[in-house]
Formats: structure tokens, C-alpha cells, sequence
């Protein structure tokens, strides 16, 4: 069976659904000190794991339409990538308000000093950049290039379980998992990065001859 366009509505509404469930879980953990005994960190772990998580499924939604031969299930893919940026916006956003208190020359000094910062950083600049440029008039806009710039999912796929990773100071289990399944959905795509390999190979062959 096909996926419809109406199928694609509802999956979006579900998508939406799930997602605000997940804001107003947030919100009444907020209001109800439910976050544990540091709220701080318990916000901004909910928030990291949250912009993880979309990104993870973003990334699965490919191999998946081409494994079962749905390509419609591909117009879902934007919605579910901008609710990773959404998390990962209020990740960061929590950590300069309550970690650093707006001061932006602590921030800078914070991210040359703690690498797990700077992957982070680029982490979301890389979400950012994804998300400005996600609409159709860009993507017309961009031509070619919009493909060479969304590869760059593939770093923050990568970078953000690592910032996981090097962020908790106990239980590394979790992350490692994190750290694994980036790694399979890498393994995944290696047609995409093996078509990549052999035109470089090409060029220094011709230059060779």
C-alpha cells in the first residue's frame, strides 16, 4: 500500500501531537519541580535528549521510504528536522539564560574552553542553517549548493551524540548508545558516501595520466 496524501496529513498531526505532548510534559515538569534535584541540569538534559532523538528519527526516515518504497514518507521529514532544531534551540537557550545569565563574553570564553561546547555549538549552527534554508524558495535559491549544505546533517549526526558524550560526568552508557546508533545510520547511507569517494579518485587518476 501506497501512502496518500491524507495519509501524510495525519501522520503530520501525529507528529505535532506527540511533539507539543512532549512541551507540555516540559512545562508541567517546570511547574511542578519534577526536573530532579538539580532543575537545571534535568532541563537541559530533557532538551539535549529531546533535540537528539527528532534528529535521530529525522535521519531514519530516509532508510526507512527506501526500504518499504515510500517515498511520500519523505514529506515528513522537514517537520520532525524542525522540531530538532526547536529543541536544540531551547537546549542552548536554557544553558545561556540559566547556566550563564546572558553574559555573552562568559559564553564565548565557555566555548573555546570546553570542546564539548564548541561541538555543540556547531551542532546547532548546523541545525540552524538546515532549518533556515529548509523552505522552497531557498532551495530553488541554493540550486546544487542546498544539497552540499544539507549533507552537513550527516557532522551534526555525528558531533551531537559525541557533545552527549563528553557533557555527562557519570552513567556513559546512554550516550554510547546514542554514539552507536549514529554510527549505524551512517553505515546505512554508505551507497550516498561511496558515490562521494570514487569521483575523487577519478580526478586524481586523470591528473595522474
Amino acid at each position: 500500500m501506497r501512502l496518500t496524501p491524507n495519509h501524510i496529513f495525519y501522520l503530520k498531526l501525529a507528529i505535532h501531537t506527540i511533539s507539543l505532548g512532549f512541551v507540555g510534559l516540559l512545562v508541567g515538569l517546570v511547574i511542578t519541580e519534577g526536573l530532579g534535584a538539580d532543575p537545571v541540569q534535568g532541563l537541559s538534559h530533557f532538551t539535549g535528549k529531546a533535540a537528539l532523538n527528532t534528529l535521530i528519527i529525522t535521519m531514519l526516515i530516509s532508510p526507512i521510504a527506501k526500504h518499504f518504497k515510500q517515498a511520500a514518507l519523505i514529506k515528513v521529514r522537514r517537520v520532525i528536522g524542525l522540531y530538532s532544531f526547536f529543541w536544540a534551540g531551547l537546549h542552548l537557550l536554557s544553558y545561556i539564560t540559566l547556566d550563564l545569565g546572558f553574559d555573552w563574553g562568559l559564553i564565548g570564553s565557555e566555548i573555546v574552553s570546553r570542546p564539548y561546547l564548541a561541538i555543540g555549538a556547531i551542532s546547532w549552527a548546523i541545525l540552524f542553517l538546515l532549518t533556515l534554508t529548509s523552505n522552497q524558495y531557498l532551495q530553488r535559491q541554493l540550486g546544487k549548493r542546498w544539497q552540499t549544505l544539507h549533507n552537513t546533517v550527516y557532522i551534526a549526526l555525528v558531533l551531537s551524540p559525541i557533545h552527549y558524550y563528553w557533557s555527562v560526568k557519570s552513567g556513559i552508557i546512554e550516550p554510547a548508545i546514542y554514539i552507536g546508533i549514529s554510527i549505524l545510520l551512517l553505515a546505512l547511507r554508505w551507497k550516498t558516501f561511496k558515490r562521494w569517494l570514487p569521483q575523487t579518485a577519478t580526478r586524481k587518476n586523470v591528473t595522474a595520466n
